[in-house]
């Protein structure tokens, strides 16, 4: 399945400072672990964050925002986000939410 290879680039462009991020085939595009954790990804032409309940509570208010459901099963504290909602900064903005909320979760790379 393809993915916005567009997209991937410019997040592979803001995160690749970032330590312990390492990339990972996942829903037929790419997902992005921060310390063992999904943080972000691509999947079809969504940019994907982990952003927690409230978060994602909050972001769903955008109208370019769904839950993460790609199952039937929308998974809790995931949201997609459209590729026209993640134009200029916004995708720095979308990218750094999802990284404050991983970064509080518990290392799983051991």
């Amino acid at each position: 399945m393809a993915y916005s290879k567009a997209l991937d680039k410019r997040i592979i462009e803001l995160i690749s400072h970032w330590d312990n991020v390492i990339p990972k085939e996942m829903f037929g595009g790419v997902c992005y672990l921060l310390n063992g954790n999904m943080v972000c990804g691509v999947y079809k032409d969504f940019l994907i964050l982990r952003l927690g309940i409230e978060g994602a509570a909050l972001a769903l208010q955008h109208s370019r925002v769904r839950a993460f459901d790609i199952t039937g099963r929308a998974m809790k504290g995931w949201v997609m986000v459209e590729e026209q909602a993640c134009a200029g900064k916004r995708l720095e903005e979308w990218l750094n939410q999802a990284k404050g909320f991983v970064s509080h979760l518990p290392d799983k790379r051991h």
